[in-house]
């Protein structure tokens, strides 16, 4: 069975987000281990990071997912700005550790109009800097697949399979695909021989054994337009049968499938009683 769930909120305090992913029926959640929008947070405490893996337990949470701050661009050609994004990168990792997370979601970077070979090598720099200052952190890095707008990297495969195949320690970082960026990008799921043609392309570039985690979200706009709009799971562009494809892929039964559909919490009860309906097994 697959592990399905959400990215919940952690307002009030971050133990009480497994509480929230049991409320609306998830196996695993997705956080923002601090304020998605500030560049610094005040440090976790040990008593907060034993709370949370205790909710953890209690609410029967079998695997956790960190998504980093939309501010931190590890590709940015402003020597200032690089050093903030790496900082709090880094920031990220030891948040993870305290709490035991053993994956941060981390959307590649953008070359912000320095052009993409650069932007690349400056990403592919970046995480070589932070695995050597977090040695004996076994948190991983999962870089996500993204839509290609404006100037984001990522988009290609081949630009994942290169950041991989230039960081020195493979062994700590994998792949998130995230349903409806692939597809913005290009990549069609909506058919199974199109759904087939995609995942094997996918496995012969970067391989299926780096993929640890897949966001699943319908799309607001068309194959190919380059735009990172989600949409509920049936109710956009792509449509129910790719997620079908995708819930019952016995190569992803033990990754995290989660969701971020517009409206947060309010819809994904739904919208995770519409993905368990599609499964088979």
């Amino acid at each position: 069975m697959p592990l399905l769930g959400a990215h919940v909120s952690i307002s009030g305090g971050i133990y009480k987000a497994p509480q929230r992913g049991k409320d609306i029926g998830c196996d695993a959640i997705q956080i923002f281990s601090k304020n998605q929008m500030q560049w610094t947070a005040k440090p976790l405490t040990i008593q907060e990071a034993e709370k949370f893996k205790k909710e953890l337990v209690v609410n029967d949470i079998k695997d956790t997912v960190i998504h980093t701050s939309y501010l931190i661009n590890i590709g940015s050609p402003d020597k200032e700005k690089l050093e903030k994004s790496r900082n709090a990168l880094i920031d990220e990792f030891e948040r993870a550790r305290l709490l035991g997370i053993p994956y941060i979601v981390l959307h590649p970077g953008s070359h912000m109009g320095k052009g993409e070979e650069l932007g690349l090598d400056i990403v592919a720099e970046s995480i070589n800097y932070i695995f050597d200052i977090i040695k004996g952190n076994n948190t991983m890095l999962l870089l996500e697949t993204t839509a290609g707008q404006g100037s984001n990297l990522g988009y290609k495969f081949e630009q994942i399979a290169y950041l991989i195949e230039k960081t020195k320690d493979k062994d700590r970082i994998g792949v998130c695909f995230d349903t409806c960026h692939i597809f913005a990008a290009g990549y069609d799921i909506r058919t199974k021989e199109a759904y087939e043609k995609t995942i094997r392309e996918f496995d012969k570039i970067i391989g299926i054994p780096n993929l640890k985690a897949i966001h699943l979200n319908d799309s607001k706009n068309d194959i190919g337009t380059r735009k990172d709009r989600h949409e509920h799971i049936g109710k956009g562009y792509i449509g129910l049968s790719a997620f079908e494809f995708i819930v019952n892929d016995e190569r992803f039964a033990n990754i995290p499938m989660i969701l971020e559909t517009p409206g947060g919490e309010k819809y994904y009860r739904e919208n995770l009683e519409i993905l368990r309906s599609l499964i088979k097994r």
